[in-house]
Formats: C-alpha cells, sequence, structure tokens
C-alpha cells in the first residue's frame, strides 16, 4: 500500500507514518499543494497512492481545496469509483458543517476526527479493502 500523508503539524505526521509505514511505503507533505504535486508525481511515475491522510486545515492550500483538484485530476483520467484514491480527511473540527463540506462536497472516502489511533486508522483502511481484516498491527 502506498500512502500519502499530508499534514502541516508535526507530531501527527509522525504518528501516521509510525502507524502506516509497517504497510508500505510512506510520504509526508506539509499542505494541500505538495500533496497535488505529489499526488501527480505518482501518476507520471505510474505508481500512484492507494491512500491519502490528508488534513483539512493548512496553510497555502486547506485539505478540502487538495482534494477537489485531486478528484478532478482523476475525473480527467477517466479514473472512477473504485479505482479513485482511498481519501482519509483529518481535522480537529467535528462539527456538522466541517464533515459535510469534506466528505461530501470534496469527496472525501472517510473523514476522522483528531486526536487519531491506530485503531480507527487501521479500521478504515480495512473498510477500504486495502488491508485484510486480520491484520493487526
Amino acid at each position: 500500500m502506498k500512502t500519502l500523508i499530508v499534514e502541516d503539524d508535526f507530531v501527527c505526521r509522525q504518528i501516521m507514518k509510525d502507524i502506516l509505514k509497517k504497510f508500505g511505503d510512506c510520504d509526508i507533505v506539509v499542505d494541500g499543494e505538495e500533496a497535488l504535486q505529489a499526488f501527480r508525481l505518482a501518476w507520471e511515475d505510474n505508481e500512484p497512492y492507494d491512500l491519502i491522510c490528508m488534513d483539512i486545515m493548512m496553510p497555502r492550500m486547506d485539505g478540502k481545496e487538495a482534494l477537489k483538484h485531486i478528484r478532478a485530476f482523476e475525473k480527467e483520467m477517466n479514473i472512477r469509483g473504485p479505482g479513485e484514491v482511498k481519501v482519509i480527511m483529518t481535522t480537529a473540527l467535528g462539527d456538522p458543517k466541517t464533515v459535510v463540506e469534506a466528505f461530501y462536497q470534496s469527496g472525501a472516502t472517510s473523514y476522522l476526527v483528531k486526536p487519531l489511533t491506530e485503531k480507527d486508522i487501521l479500521a478504515e483502511i480495512k473498510s477500504f479493502g486495502l488491508l485484510e481484516e486480520n491484520s493487526n498491527d
């Protein structure tokens, strides 16, 4: 599983990397603009991401805007449904407006509220079919 972690907070980046590196390659970027660059480069290298874990609130370009661009790129490439990258949006904000904007309007696959736990992250990834149900790491 190839993962892109998009997070401006150092501690959150490290936690997610420590959890996800057991399951494959993890790239890390700090904002939405870098996320778009990494996403496009991965496609150009014919090694697209299976999973993106992206914070909503970041400098320069937030996660919602970056995800809209990612979904637009996939649409241009005629990638739809199961072929789309799985995206977990993360945020400290659990209010309904943020959930609606990130999950429904931006095209997120899933949504987790911080603080993130290994159990929650792995449960989401397993629900996408990216990990076996018996992966207990």
